[in-house]
């Protein structure tokens, strides 16, 4: 398979992680289903009021089932495994759970890539902290042209 039909070419390193300010990432995995689970069923109307999540219907008004919330998360790490897409979890100073970071490639708009960050209601005031910092992780490391690449401002 050719490197442009791929999401990233096939030497591309992905990345296990990043941090900014009051955060870091590292790839979402079923290891942090309840802490994922508790951070966005907390802050539904948040998240689908963040900009990328308008008009999506994520995350479900009725919020989902632990089962259900870890079969989603698997679905996401085996798409980081084959790199199809990556997920982040977002998580503070520690442990805990405070958002989530998105990459996959468009479903509407071949060849372009979108990326869609929310955080946890208690911590709005990080949502454009996150945004800034992962535009220039995308522009410093990742593969991706940056007019290619739709992730909704802050």
């Amino acid at each position: 398979m050719s490197d442009r039909l791929l999401f990233v070419p096939e030497d591309f390193e992905v990345p296990l992680g990043c941090e900014g300010e009051g955060f870091r990432l590292e790839p979402l995995g079923e290891a942090h289903n309840e802490r994922d689970l508790a951070a966005w069923s907390g802050s539904i109307a948040h998240v689908r009021a963040t900009p990328g999540f308008q008009g999506r219907g994520w995350p479900p008004p009725e919020g989902m089932s632990a089962q259900d919330n870890l079969a989603d998360l698997a679905r996401h790490a085996r798409d980081f495994a084959e790199r199809r897409g990556f997920t982040y979890t977002v998580l503070d100073g520690g442990d805990d759970v405070i958002g989530c970071l998105y990459i996959y490639p468009s479903k509407d708009a071949p060849g372009r890539v979108q990326v869609s960050s929310w955080v946890r209601a208690d911590r709005a005031a990080l949502d454009e902290v996150l945004y800034e910092r992962v535009r220039r992780w995308l522009a410093d490391v990742w593969p991706f042209e940056e007019e290619l690449i739709d992730y909704a401002a802050r």
